[in-house]
């Protein structure tokens, strides 16, 4: 998930994703938490609240307004339109957490261009925290003085690395339970932070790798130019360059590789 010389001028495509942003926050937090919440399996058995529809039709209405040449790939209503230069929605990222009251809930908005991730806006409004990023723009949180650039942290040893796995459910369905045992005995601090948080915690500088699998492309494309602009890596979980593994990986970089070569070396049953 690198940026090509050419991919350069995000500036009006970072501005509209931020006011995508704020049209989503609208939507999503005034059904946070609400009595009459209507809740739903999709055929996945995953669960769909109406504040994942109206978040991402609200979404999808502006950019069929502002961007009609530019397709959109969203969790809840599919693809359309050219995937050249393709909005990806996650309207609600961690629904689980959504309908049970949890805060830690948000909003992906990304736009990616021949696949590669180029803008990203993470918006987590129960918290009151927006994050967001785009080539050559740099990676930003806001504060209540001043936007604040985004930096992941020097951590240079796994022995020293903070990390989130996510769940040990994901890690098990994928057979990669020795690995996270692995992980957990090597490093120095591990915990299942959840969701898009701890993607944004990575390029905070406050953790140093997050993990995950049975991600889709939605799941994930908004923390890419996040965690790239803050000095950080993502790939999918053997390294390769793809949103479509249904695995991530990302790290503050120094510890990308060493990451891998752990994983690589773990003996299998």
């Amino acid at each position: 998930m690198t940026v090509s010389p050419a991919a350069t001028g995000f500036d009006a495509d970072l501005a509209l994703a931020l006011r995508l942003a704020d049209a989503a926050d609208e939507q999503s937090l005034t059904r946070f938490d609400a009595a009459d919440l209507q809740v739903s399996l999709k055929a996945d058995r995953s669960h769909v609240t109406d504040a994942d529809l109206a978040t991402e039709r609200a979404i999808r209405e502006i950019l069929t307004a502002e961007r009609p040449d530019d397709g959109i790939f969203g969790e809840e209503f599919g693809s359309v339109g050219d995937t050249h230069r393709q909005w990806i929605i996650d309207p609600i990222d961690g629904t689980a957490n959504f309908l049970r009251g949890v805060p830690l809930w948000g909003t992906m908005i990304a736009l990616a261009v021949d696949g590669v991730p180029q803008v990203g806006v993470v918006s987590m409004p129960a918290l009151d925290r927006r994050w967001w990023g785009a080539a050559g723009l740099g990676a930003w949180t806001a504060t209540p003085d001043a936007p604040r650039r985004l930096s992941v942290s020097d951590v240079d040893s796994l022995d020293d690395a903070s990390v989130s796995f996510q769940s040990i459910a994901q890690w098990a369905d994928a057979g990669k339970l020795p690995e996270l045992l692995a992980v957990a005995e090597r490093v120095w601090r591990d915990r299942a932070y959840g969701d898009v948080f701890s993607y944004m915690l990575l390029a905070e500088g406050r953790i140093d790798m997050v993990a995950e699998f049975d991600v889709k492309e939605y799941d994930i494309a908004a923390a890419v130019p996040i965690v790239r602009e803050a000095g950080g890596r993502m790939t999918s979980f053997d390294g390769a360059e793809t949103l479509c593994a249904l695995s991530a990986l990302a790290t503050n970089g120094t510890l990308h590789v060493p990451f891998l070569d752990l994983f690589r070396d773990v003996p299998r049953p």
